[in-house]
């Protein structure tokens, strides 16, 4: 497949082995995991090192082929949301850096298209949540917006 920015392919990368029900080794209980998700979440942890967490140290090695259900269906259903998707927040956090790096450097034309490319995915992605119900419908990007939700 293009690569979404650029006019060349790319190489394929790895991808999860196919698997639709929960592995037969798997000896771990659902309430154990959903109780360790929420006490990690409460810590700080993103969804990513949780997922790393439960792989690395519980052995479970993923969360909806083990139980039917995604980290963040485990996490709204015991009414802990996250306010902001990880992978939106990363997006964000990289537009920021941006913006004060050409604040200093004007003419970085490089880093200013590298901004207008980011900026361009996190509204794709933000209008693909607020489609799904993720994020609320009068939810906008703006670079300020994004400085103090990043600054957390």
């Amino acid at each position: 497949m293009a690569r979404i920015h650029a006019r060349r392919r790319g190489k394929s990368g790895s991808r999860k082995p196919f698997r639709t029900s929960r592995p037969e080794w798997l000896q771990v209980d659902e309430k154990q995991v959903t109780k360790t998700i929420i006490d990690l979440y409460n810590k700080g942890y993103s969804s990513s090192k949780i997922g790393i967490e439960l792989r690395d140290i519980h052995g479970v090695p993923d969360v909806k082929t083990a139980f039917g259900k995604s980290m963040y269906t485990i996490l709204k259903e015991n009414n802990l949301e996250m306010k902001i998707p990880e992978d939106l927040r990363h997006l964000m956090t990289k537009a920021v850096r941006l913006h004060k790096h050409l604040q200093t450097r004007k003419k970085d034309l490089h880093n200013r298209r590298a901004l207008q490319l980011t900026e361009a995915k996190i509204r794709r992605i933000g209008n693909y949540y607020k489609r799904t119900g993720v994020l609320p419908p009068t939810w906008a990007y703006s670079p300020q917006m994004a400085k103090l939700l990043v600054s957390d």
